[in-house]
């Protein structure tokens, strides 16, 4: 019997677009012999699958069915790529919990925790050889803020909204004049705001996955790009950024990022594949984390798409293992 495997996108944020990029290529690479794939849509109050001739038919709430052709289809398993909320945030995670229905991706709590940015960078900051940005985490916009952030930290600084996987709302602010507009900007996408010191290095993100129990950390990907920062822009306009990989280490640099890579994922308890961006500082190639994507793109051209390519696996077989994964 082939499994049902609801195929999960769209999502509440501006970054449902890329959701259901990474939805059709996925959809294309799923191995139709093992698995019926149903692509369930995510909207606020409106969750449905669209059949073939374009019909939308509602998702029954109650554990997560539709009604086809008369006949009631509930699903073996959740293929999760819906970036954001409340995809990658861990609400969808915990309806799937009470339900009872496995998905591909973390659970509610490590989903929920990695999307706070300071939260995430509080619980890994003990790994050895990992180190993060000095940083001050602020929860209201006032006017004691900037008078404080002079204080502690030294510029150039980073401002970026807590929450979200996607880069909108962030400033690089090099000096004191511009951090007030910096905090503002923050602060209209999100009431968490992360102020941290700017780390000078080389950028990488780098995929790594749990299945048939062993983890794997993919090649790393180096972002070499020529704006001065890796924002919404410059991911996804072609021609900003190089994106090289494997990425240009030395061996000595890829087991210690490998090393670290895989102590990130069991300490965050981790599921499926995720994808962890950082810096190798110049002058010393300290490893400083920045940050972690539980529900990394998965579109042609997608990071972690090109380092499964890099290791000579097939994508298809990339999916199934890690919707095998999910049963056991």
């Amino acid at each position: 019997m082939k499994k049902k495997i609801a195929l999960v996108t769209g999502g509440y944020t501006g970054e449902s677009v890329i959701s259901l990029k990474s939805a059709t290529e996925v959809a294309k690479s799923l191995d139709r012999e093992k698995y019926t794939v149903f692509k369930i849509l995510i909207y606020p109050g409106d969750w449905y699958h669209e059949t073939e001739s374009g019909e939308k038919i509602s998702v029954d709430l109650n554990d997560f069915s539709i009604l086809l052709n008369d006949q009631k289809i509930t699903f073996d398993g959740v293929f999760n790529i819906l970036h954001g909320s409340p995809g990658e945030d861990g609400k969808l995670a915990g309806y799937f919990d009470m339900i009872g229905i496995p998905y591909t991706t973390c659970d509610a709590l490590t989903s929920a925790i990695t999307m706070n940015k300071g939260y995430t960078k509080a619980i890994v900051q003990d790994i050895p050889e990992l180190y993060v940005a000095k940083s001050l985490q602020l929860f209201e916009n006032t006017g004691e803020n900037t008078a404080k952030i002079l204080k502690e930290l030294r510029l150039p600084l980073f401002v970026k909204p807590n929450n979200g996987g996607s880069s909108i709302g962030m400033s690089k602010v090099k000096n004191p004049e511009e951090l007030q507009e910096a905090l503002d900007k923050a602060f209209a996408e999100d009431n968490q705001v992360l102020v941290e010191e700017f780390v000078s290095g080389r950028e990488f993100s780098i995929g790594v996955f749990k299945a048939a129990g062993t983890t794997t950390v993919l090649p790393a990907t180096e972002i070499v790009s020529s704006k001065e920062f890796f924002d919404f822009e410059a991911k996804y306009t072609p021609g900003i950024t190089e994106e090289i990989t494997p990425g240009r280490m030395s061996e000595e640099e890829v087991e210690r990022v490998k090393r670290v890579v895989a102590i990130v994922y069991q300490k965050l308890n981790c599921k499926g594949a995720v994808r962890v961006d950082y810096f190798l500082e110049f002058e010393t190639n300290k490893f400083y984390f920045i940050e972690i994507n539980t529900v990394p793109g998965q579109t042609e051209t997608s990071l972690i798409t090109q380092q499964v390519r890099a290791v000579g696996m097939e994508i298809k077989d990339f999916y199934t293992a890690l919707i095998e994964e999910m049963f056991h």
